[in-house]
């Protein structure tokens, strides 16, 4: 019999179950990890560079402006939460299938994978080597932090 834990959802009974090839699944692991440390955690000190330029300050008798800047930063800011935050995700991925692929390879091809097992290695933190835990910190140009005195029409 097999475990609650490792049966299909109830609306997905019907259906067979998946399967996953062991060594397409360390391949999958390596290649997504190599993508995310070579291709993409590379550029993201230019993407803060470009994200981090300073915005002059806003003059406050143009509201409108005011309240155009500060969208402008909340979406620039998720943005860049975004960004920083598919690496690690991507990176985690990398790891989880990475493994998987180890406590399974070495089985025989009749043994399954747990469910608990697969939901384990996704719960489990850690970093993408090369990624850095937060995304930078933007500087709200309407805001008491900004540089600069407020423009004066």
């Amino acid at each position: 019999m097999i475990p609650e834990d490792d049966r299909q959802a109830s609306w997905l009974r019907g259906y067979g179950g998946i399967e996953a090839d062991i060594r397409q699944m360390r391949e999958f692991a390596d290649r997504l990890r190599a993508e995310v440390e070579k291709n993409y955690a590379t550029h993201l000190p230019y993407i803060a560079n470009d994200m981090l330029a300073k915005v002059p300050n806003p003059a406050d008798a143009f509201i409108e402006l005011v309240q155009f800047m500060r969208a402008h930063w909340e979406t620039q800011q998720a943005a860049a939460n975004a960004v920083w935050g598919l690496g690690h995700s991507t990176g985690h991925l990398a790891a989880a299938a990475g493994q998987v692929a180890d406590r399974y390879g070495a089985a025989d091809a009749f043994s399954a994978a747990q469910v608990a097992d697969v939901q384990a290695a996704l719960n489990r933190t850690g970093l993408a080597s090369g990624q850095s835990a937060a995304s930078p910190s933007l500087t709200d140009p309407t805001g008491p932090d900004s540089a600069g005195p407020v423009v004066l029409p």
